[in-house]
């Protein structure tokens, strides 16, 4: 009987080792997989290393174009000088036409992409979720997507004349595709039994859709939105490049096209600064915050 309890405890210390050593392999995944929580940085650091990098990019493509103007490589029509550029931007601060023509186009964006992701979430949703609409009109979205959208802008000027429908219509036909599809992959890497269990907890449809399917998605929507933006915007410029009348107003493509029709370069150079100028803006200010609250949500970023 002495050696059978020895036995027996011998075995119980075995088997107590056994789990401390599971429990700390566990313990350990769970710290792989958590969130790292390194030395908190000031809020002026984080705004400096956001900043400062393009700030020095933008310094050194100034200086490098400096540098290739001094070598007169192309001719002052073709290539002016930076401070000549900055001239022509300076006039447009001084008598408030920057603004103008900031408004008119940016507004004209912000509206159209709301109404696509309007329609685009919806329609994401259905080819994500009915098999039928997705082998339906799953290829032609996606084509549609590829489709490069200034190839609408005759067929909108045709229908619809030259009125804000027209550039409207460019924007949602540039954007709904690629915040649809956006979707549709979010959802397509959801595990699929978190829709399952909001089935038995008795969500309905659009219960679904809005508490399981939509945040499990957000990382590809997220996508889908910043890609959708991106060809908006420029779905929006070919509109205003192409579609120019008074009616319409005077945006940074209406700018850039009159500058091209006056064979301006530095008038030229400065509308495409704008133009980028408002999509480097909207991406640090609207998408990339939006981007990293999400990611370190599901701990896939360091904060």
């Amino acid at each position: 009987m002495p050696r059978l309890d020895e036995t027996t405890q011998n075995e119980k210390v075995t088997a107590e080792a056994s789990a401390a050593e599971v429990d700390g392999a566990i313990g350990g995944l769970d710290a792989l997989d958590a969130p790292t929580s390194g030395p908190q940085r000031s809020r002026a650091r984080r705004i400096s290393a956001a900043l400062l990098p393009p700030i020095g990019a933008a310094v050194l493509f100034v200086v490098v174009w400096q540098a290739v103007w001094a070598t007169a490589w192309l001719p002052e029509h073709q290539l002016p000088s930076p401070s000549t550029v900055f001239d022509v931007f300076w006039g447009l601060v001084e008598t408030g036409q920057v603004w103008e023509f900031l408004w008119t186009s940016v507004h004209r964006a912000v509206i159209g992409f709301v109404i696509a992701l309007g329609i685009a979430t919806p329609l994401g949703l259905l080819l994500a979720r009915v098999k039928l609409v997705r082998a339906a009109i799953g290829p032609l979205v996606s084509g549609l997507q590829s489709l490069p959208s200034v190839a609408w802008v005759p067929a909108a000027v045709i229908w619809f004349g030259l009125t804000d429908t027209t550039i409207y219509m460019v924007v949602l036909l540039g954007a709904v595709p690629s915040i649809a599809n956006g979707l549709v992959a979010g959802i397509d890497q959801i595990p699929p039994i978190l829709p399952r269990v909001g089935k038995v907890m008795g969500a309905g449809t659009l219960a679904n859709a809005r508490h399981i399917l939509l945040p499990a998605a957000l990382p590809g929507y997220l996508a889908g939105m910043k890609q959708g933006w991106a060809f908006s915007w420029r779905s929006l410029m070919a509109a205003e490049l192409i579609a120019s009348s008074p009616e319409l107003g005077d945006g940074l493509g209406q700018f850039l096209h009159n500058g091209m029709s006056l064979f301006d370069m530095p008038m030229v150079i400065t509308g495409i600064l704008l133009i980028l100028i408002v999509g480097v803006g909207i991406e640090l200010v609207v998408f990339a915050p939006l981007e990293k609250v999400t990611l370190n949500a599901r701990g896939l970023r360091k904060s």
